[in-house]
């Protein structure tokens, strides 16, 4: 499956925190519903075997609905599972790297702080950025928020597609128009409501009018 711009316009990432009852697959299944144009998958604790099986299961759900799926972080899981892609952040395995290890086939994206870090992530196979915290976060400490120039200066100096991530809500992702992102990755915006599913629907409207497609 190819990366496109049209395939970063709402990018859920999950969370087990706001599982809420129900099954992740179920929560992923209904931000699909609402429109979730890729998913990633970010797990932190599950074992490597109890990752690779709900990779797997999450893989075979976005194959139904035509949505790219992506693995965080870990390459092994995202090769075993018929993932579609992997995302890798600054501290973890180069672009070129990953694409030796995945050939052409695969997905990769790169997470980017900085016009520099943009600019090198191209050069070694990167797909599309993942750039922020574009807002304050709780989903990772520590973080400084990217500041509106330097994500427009990420945009504007690589051809692939940018999607903006990090602390996005309702109510700030139209502050993100005119910034030359793609579209915008979110995690409790969609995850941590009630609706699952009627959140992605808004967000997607939302996306889309902030990114005049």
């Amino acid at each position: 499956m190819r990366c496109e711009r049209k395939t970063m316009q709402l990018y859920a990432v999950t969370d087990r925190t706001w599982l809420n009852g129900h099954t992740l697959y179920e929560q992923v299944e209904a931000a699909l519903e609402g429109g979730a144009t890729c998913v990633q998958l970010r797990e932190k604790n599950l074992s490597e075997e109890e990752f690779r099986k709900e990779a797997i299961e999450l893989a075979g759900l976005c194959r139904q609905y035509g949505v790219p799926f992506i693995i965080n972080d870990n390459l092994d899981v995202a090769l075993k599972s018929g993932a579609d892609g992997v995302h890798v952040g600054q501290d973890d395995m180069r672009a070129d790297e990953v694409r030796r290890r995945v050939g052409d086939g695969m997905i990769i994206g790169v997470t980017a702080h900085t016009v520099e870090e943009a600019v090198e992530a191209q050069k070694r196979g990167a797909d599309y950025l993942g750039a922020g915290a574009v807002f304050q976060t709780g989903t990772k400490s520590n973080t400084v928020a990217l500041p509106y120039e330097t994500l427009q200066e990420i945009c504007a100096s690589v051809q692939i597609p940018v999607v903006a991530i990090g602390g996005i809500t309702r109510s700030n992702l139209p502050s993100l128009a005119g910034s030359g992102v793609s579209g915008v990755a979110v995690v409790s915006a969609i995850f941590a409501t009630k609706d699952v599913r009627a959140a992605s629907e808004e967000l997607l409207r939302l996306s889309r009018e902030m990114t005049g497609r």
